[in-house]
């Protein structure tokens, strides 16, 4: 069983697919930073987590 899960979101900036690896054994809510593939500005992503699984992702710019 693997403890990472890949996620896809759309950037809140300049609207681009981005990838994010999860780390399942992380905790059930996670918040961190990311960079944009794209534009590399900075998004906050929340994350839920409910046992082996991402059951919500949130994006949003860093200064919302």
């Amino acid at each position: 069983m693997s403890l990472e899960q890949n996620e896809h979101f759309s950037c809140p900036y300049c609207g681009e697919t981005n990838d994010l690896s999860v780390d399942l054994s992380g905790g059930p809510r996670q918040e961190f930073v990311v960079d944009c593939e794209v534009c590399c500005a900075p998004i906050v992503a929340c994350l839920q987590i409910r046992g082996q699984e991402v059951i919500a992702l949130e994006v949003h710019r860093e200064n919302d």
